[in-house]
């Protein structure tokens, strides 16, 4: 079921060419609300609204927004935009876009005619907290690699919502961003997950890609109940298609959850029983005492068997936030809160570097 509301927009606190950040005036209460301009157009000072208010009166994590379903004051017919492939399908807002593979795109025999990725490097997370120090340790390297984003589908489905992407692409340290299945607003949308990594390489042509849902995992505190779920058979197509699938496991000792300490039971059941074929897993070097307890982990469902376990060091991840200026948060969780974490992927981006190969 859907909460709504109606409330009045009193102040525009952000404004791009594909959302705004409000402010709306709703039974007494001030509160924060996105509007996707694509979909429900511009918005302004005064503007009545309908709004969606499940998430935030449930407490969930979305920022504490509401989001904007229709504005009163403004009817929006939308604008004559290429394509046939509907998003959000038989949804009340579902939207049409053009996909790199339908007929209609100039790109279609790209994927028609696909062979190999010809060991195209793609790094693979579960939290979209993961992207950031993954893309910026790259660029830290070598700001001349292209990176590009492929978002799923298994959280946000606007890409819009990523305050991340719009940071990463605004200090030059994103090239591309591809949105699948039915998620929606990357530079390039596919409509698999197999043709989104086909298209990083083939029509974006970067150098490495990195694969992670949009903000808002989902949880269930059982094994195979949670949206990041979707990493292992992403891994596993990235070997189908000829690359060289690179996993971050999601690693932590400052959660206080005991089934996220360590290596997350999100991972475990990822790297230990979803994935059905080989992976560079990669851990970051860690003190003698959270080294031990993770290796446990790894023995005692045989992963260290199962995969490629390859130890980097991810402390350049320090630089990287001096160079670059970035905050990272996960959990609610800044970088010094959680270092573990971030490191992580700091040492996923530096091992995937490695495997680019600058000539292909």
């Amino acid at each position: 079921m859907i909460n709504m509301d109606t409330g009045k927009v009193i102040k525009i606190l952000e404004n791009t060419k594909e959302r705004t950040k409000v402010l709306i005036e709703l039974d007494g209460k001030i509160n924060p609300a996105i509007n996707y301009n694509y979909i429900t157009g511009n918005i302004k000072i005064n503007d009545i609204v309908l709004l969606n208010t499940t998430a935030v009166d449930l407490n969930l994590g979305t920022g504490g927004y509401h989001f904007i379903i229709y504005n009163f004051s403004y009817l929006y017919k939308g604008s004559k935009r290429e394509g046939h492939i509907i998003k959000c399908r038989y949804h009340p807002l579902q939207l049409r876009v053009l996909a790199a593979e339908e007929e209609g795109s100039p790109y279609h025999n790209i994927f028609a005619d696909f062979n190999t990725l010809n060991r195209f490097p793609v790094i693979v997370g579960t939290l979209h907290s993961m992207l950031a120090p993954t893309v910026a340790t790259i660029k830290y390297i070598d700001e001349n690699i292209k990176i590009a984003y492929i978002m799923t589908d298994a959280a946000s489905l606007p890409i819009y919502f990523s305050d991340s992407v719009y940071e990463l692409k605004a200090k030059g340290l994103l090239d591309t961003t591809i949105t699948v299945g039915h998620a929606f607003g990357g530079d390039i949308e596919t409509v698999t997950i197999y043709n989104g990594i086909i298209a990083a390489k083939h029509i974006a042509h970067c150098d490495i890609a990195i694969v992670t849902m949009g903000p808002g995992i989902v949880g269930t505190s059982t094994p195979y109940g949670f949206t990041g779920i979707e990493q292992g058979y992403i891994l596993d197509i990235i070997n189908d298609l000829g690359g060289i699938p690179i996993g971050i496991p999601r690693l932590s000792f400052a959660d206080s959850r005991e089934r996220h300490k360590g290596i997350s039971h999100h991972s475990l059941t990822v790297f230990g029983k979803v994935m059905k074929t080989r992976c560079d897993l990669i851990l970051p070097t860690l003190d003698k005492n959270r080294a031990k307890y993770i290796y446990e982990q790894l023995e005692n469902l045989k992963i260290n068997n199962k995969h490629n376990i390859i130890e980097v060091s991810g402390n350049i991840l320090y630089k990287v936030i001096k160079k670059h200026n970035l905050n990272f948060n996960t959990m609610g969780r800044g970088f010094f809160d959680d270092p573990d974490f971030f490191i992580t992927c700091g040492a996923a981006g530096l091992y995937g570097y490695g495997r680019i190969n600058i000539n292909n």
